[in-house]
């Protein structure tokens, strides 16, 4: 669909319009901080705080253009929508193409969608952020446009370049506000990045350079005969930038100090976004461009994913703090994806990217959560609390219904993604799939044990002081998020058919070259 208007472009930059607006703001407190240090009387009536309104009006705006694209997307017709393009560096110059190029298809539009959705959540649940809010917010849209990006660049240079963008917010957001040892666990994400950055940038490199281009659009995997790396050598440096960024075992001890020591809404983002960058790089790039290695390397990749499930839950279990304890379940379920991939098929690649989707909404619920429930009690350890639910029910209602869908319950958000996975890759990879069954055994039993001990149970009177939710911004992010999950969990063909027209063409390219290699041999 071409709407005859760079919607797009505006749907990507319009956050940086936002950064505009709050640095334009005049000094560097805040509307609230200037009358209370200037005109306390009227402080106390209420003033506004400017950043976060620009912020939430901005992210809102984003949102609704996401929105509007989804539902006029066309279904009926396979392919890149609402592109935007034109050459940025010409051939004549440097001997090959550099294109501004961005567009959506049934694979990134939900990922698109996710995005501007979870924005607006951690502006919601930032909202009572006091420390250096203009900075604050401008870094939060900064991360926004970054993500966004990632998710719509048809060139593999402006991949990198939006991939690379992110970090710079990402640490900023850790580093300054986020608690504990925030500065090891801010620096330790960039580093982790950077090496994985790096090997992708040679892997980009060869086949842009062996491909005379880096449109997407247009490399094809026997373009790579040239370049001045094997194939499957490009194939493991990109997926080591991938591997790191979904994250897999081992390369995943960045997630949990990140998660741990970030405020809630950079987690909210990072679990339900960022990490979906790295299963949608597999998918977008890795399967499209190079589809015959990707089909020999399928048992590899499941097994990866296996041993991903199985010991992110065994070390979620053993977990005395509950954001940690989030952390360590992101990396299991995001084993899912690696297996859902492996299947090679439509079923078990809508899967994988069905579940990017429900796990960037479960995730970011919990971490919603738990955020509400620390910025009460001021604890994350689950020894510490005990019958929480007799004094902040409406929490516990969330914080319950978030739990059961990360387990996986009937008719939310989490099951339709997981047994769509199952059923994909059981005929394949019928080993590795009976083994991460044990993987749904023990994410019911650390899930259930973390809400029993936390929730449950006698009551505390020492939390007998503890407010409920209390704030319009809380119900509203409750509220929404509730709603998404119940509407995929009994209505998923909403997201699952743009899905399939997504990885319809990868699965094709990849029939293709099995077949050809059949013949061949």
């Amino acid at each position: 669909m071409d709407p005859g208007f760079p919607v797009l472009s505006l749907l990507i930059f319009l956050p940086l319009l936002g950064v505009l607006l709050i640095a334009l703001l005049p000094g560097r407190h805040t509307r609230t901080e200037w009358l209370v240090q200037n005109a306390p009387g009227y402080a106390t009536r209420g003033a506004v705080d400017y950043p976060k309104w620009i912020a939430l009006g901005i992210s809102l705006g984003t949102l609704i253009i996401a929105l509007v694209m989804f539902i006029i997307f066309d279904r009926s017709v396979s392919g890149f929508q609402f592109v935007d393009e034109f050459d940025w560096i010409s051939a004549e110059a440097v001997g090959f193409n550099v294109t501004y190029a961005f567009g959506v298809d049934g694979l990134s539009m939900p990922l698109v969608f996710l995005t501007a959705f979870l924005t607006v959540v951690g502006v919601l649940v930032s909202w009572r952020i006091d420390l250096r809010t203009k900075e604050y917010f401008a870094w939060l849209l900064v991360l926004e446009t970054s993500v966004l990006g990632v998710f719509t660049s048809l060139d593999l240079i402006f991949f990198f370049l939006f991939w690379e963008l992110e970090l710079i917010p990402m640490f900023l957001l850790i580093s300054i506000w986020g608690s504990g040892n925030r500065n090891y666990s801010a620096l330790k994400f960039v580093l982790y990045t950077v090496f994985g950055s790096a090997f992708m940038l040679a892997g980009f490199l060869a086949m842009g350079v062996a491909a005379d281009t880096f449109d997407i659009r247009e490399i094809r995997q026997d373009a790579l005969a040239a370049a001045f790396l094997p194939a499957p050598v490009i194939f493991a440096f990109i997926l080591i930038a991938f591997s790191i960024k979904l994250p897999v075992v081992p390369l995943h001890t960045w997630l949990p100090d990140a998660h741990t020591d970030a405020p809630t809404a950079v987690s909210v983002i990072l679990a339900g976004v960022l990490l979906k960058m790295g299963g949608y790089g597999i998918l977008r790039l890795l399967f499209t461009l190079m589809p015959e290695v990707g089909a020999d390397a399928d048992l590899a990749l499941a097994i990866i994913g296996v041993v991903s499930i199985v010991y992110g839950a065994i070390v979620t279990i053993r977990q005395t703090d509950l954001k940690r304890l989030i952390a360590y379940s992101s990396v299991s379920h995001m084993g899912f994806v690696l297996l859902g991939v492996s299947a090679l098929g439509v079923t078990g690649m809508s899967g994988a990217a069905m579940q990017l989707v429900t796990h960037g909404l479960i995730t970011g619920m919990l971490f919603v959560m738990v955020g509400l429930v620390y910025d009460r009690t001021h604890t994350r350890q689950i020894a510490d609390m005990r019958g929480l639910a007799h004094y902040i029910p409406l929490l516990g209602i969330g914080m319950v219904f978030a739990g059961l869908a990360g387990l996986g319950l009937p008719a939310l958000a989490g099951f339709v993604a997981e047994i769509t996975i199952f059923l994909g890759a059981f005929g394949s990879q019928t080993a590795p799939v009976s083994v991460a069954l044990l993987g749904v055994l023990l994410a019911a039993a650390y899930i259930l044990w973390a809400l029993q001990r936390t929730f449950f149970g006698p009551k505390d009177e020492k939390w007998s002081h503890l407010p409920d939710a209390n704030h319009w911004s809380e119900f509203t992010i409750i509220g929404a998020l509730m709603a998404l999950i119940v509407l995929l969990g009994v209505y998923p063909s909403i997201v699952m058919d743009l899905l399939e027209m997504g990885v319809e063409p990868i699965v094709h390219e990849i029939e293709a070259v099995v077949s050809a290699g059949a013949g061949g041999g």
